[in-house]
C-alpha cells in the first residue's frame, strides 16, 4: 500500500491489463437515457443526463471534459494539485466554476456527499467493493470494468464507458479514433522506431520502477512501436503496472531509449549521481530522455486529450535518441 501511495503521490499510477469494451445496453445505444453500464461491481443505471459529475478516476476528468462537461470535483495526479488537478491539455476546456480537487487516495465520502453529485465516475481508480457500496448510496457510481486491475483501464475502454454514461457514444468514438490516429501518424512518420526497445522509469526510494505496457506511460511507448528490453520484459508478470529494479539491476534497463521521470531537482540529482546507471549504454550513449513535468504528465495520463500533447513533445526526442544508436 505504501508503494502505491508513493507512486500515486509523486506521479501516480495508471496501470495495466486490457479489457473488452463495455457493451451498450437498451436505450444507451441510441444516445438516450436511462443508460445501464456493466462494471466490476455489477451494473449502474444513469437515469438522466448528469449535471453534477464527480470523477474519482485519476484520468477520468479528461474524457468528461473532452465530451463537453465540467466535473464539479475531480481526483487528479498529485503533481497537478496546484493547477486544478488537470494538465495543460485539459484546463482550457473547464467551463464555469473550476472543479474541486479531491484527495488522490481514499475517497472522502462526506466531502463527496456534500458536493451533491448525480454521477460518480471511478473508472481509472482503485476503490474496493466496500467503498463502492458507500459511493453508490450517494449517487450512481461507475467503477472499472471486470477483468481489469485497479488503475488499469485502457484509454479506449475508459473513454467509451464515460461516453456511454453521458449518452455521447458517437463523440466518444470520435475521440478514441483521433487519439489512435495520432499514434498511427507518428509511427508512420518514424519507421526507425520499429523494432526498438525503450522503458519509462521512475526513480524512488533509492531504486527504480520500470513501467509495463499496461500502465499509461508504458502504453505510450508501445503505441509508438517500442517494446520493453528483454531483461525488463522477463520480469513482467502482467500483474502489476511497474517492475522494481534495484540499483544493481539497472543494466536490464538498457535499450534504444530510456525515459527517466526525474523532472524534480532531487530526483534528477539522484539519477545523475548513480555511477552504475551512468555506465549503462543507453545512458552513456546519450539516449536517456528526462521529460519536463507536463510531458511526463501527458505520458502518465495517456488520455484522449493528452495523447497529442505527449506525441508532439516526445517523438522528436525519441527520433534523436534512436538516431544516436
Amino acid at each position: 500500500m505504501r508503494l502505491i501511495v508513493l507512486l500515486c503521490g509523486l506521479l501516480l499510477l495508471t496501470a495495466c491489463s486490457a479489457a473488452p469494451d463495455p457493451t451498450p445496453s437498451g436505450p444507451a445505444a441510441s444516445g438516450a437515457y436511462p443508460v445501464t453500464i456493466e462494471h466490476i461491481f455489477g451494473s449502474t443505471t444513469v437515469p438522466k443526463a448528469p449535471e453534477r459529475i464527480v470523477t474519482l478516476g485519476v484520468t477520468d476528468a479528461d474524457a468528461v471534459l473532452a465530451l463537453g462537461s465540467t466535473p464539479v470535483a475531480l481526483t487528479g495526479f498529485a503533481f497537478y494539485a496546484q493547477t486544478g488537478g488537470l494538465g495543460p491539455w485539459a484546463r482550457p476546456l473547464v467551463q464555469g466554476t473550476p472543479p474541486v480537487v479531491l484527495a488522490s487516495t481514499q475517497p472522502d465520502l462526506e466531502q463527496i456527499a456534500g458536493l451533491r453529485p448525480d454521477l460518480i465516475l471511478g473508472i481509472s481508480a482503485g476503490f474496493d467493493r466496500a467503498v463502492y457500496d458507500k459511493l453508490a448510496a450517494i449517487a450512481p457510481t461507475i467503477a472499472r470494468p471486470a477483468g481489469t486491475v485497479a488503475y488499469a483501464v485502457p484509454r479506449d475502454v475508459q473513454t467509451r464507458m464515460i461516453a456511454q454514461a453521458l449518452a455521447k457514444q458517437a463523440e466518444g468514438e470520435a475521440l478514441v479514433a483521433k487519439a489512435n490516429d495520432a499514434y498511427s501518424a507518428a509511427v508512420a512518420a518514424n519507421p526507425a522506431f520499429a523494432g526498438k526497445t525503450g522503458t519509462v522509469v521512475l526513480p524512488y526510494e533509492g531504486k527504480y520502477g520500470a513501467y509495463t505496457p499496461g500502465d499509461g506511460r508504458g502504453q505510450v511507448m508501445a503505441a509508438l512501436g517500442f517494446t520493453l528490453p528483454a531483461g525488463v520484459a522477463a520480469l513482467d508478470t502482467g500483474k502489476s503496472f511497474f517492475i522494481d529494479v534495484s540499483p544493481e539491476q539497472v543494466g536490464i534497463l538498457d535499450g534504444d531509449v530510456l525515459v527517466m521521470l526525474a523532472d524534480q531537482p532531487a530526483a534528477r540529482a539522484a539519477v545523475d549521481a548513480d555511477p552504475v546507471l551512468a555506465q549503462v549504454p543507453v545512458v552513456a550513449g546519450g539516449r536517456m530522455i528526462v521529460p519536463d513535468l507536463d510531458t511526463r504528465g501527458a505520458m502518465t495520463y495517456n488520455s484522449v486529450l493528452s495523447v497529442p500533447y505527449a506525441i508532439d513533445r516526445l517523438v522528436p526526442q525519441f527520433a534523436q535518441a534512436v538516431a544516436r544508436g
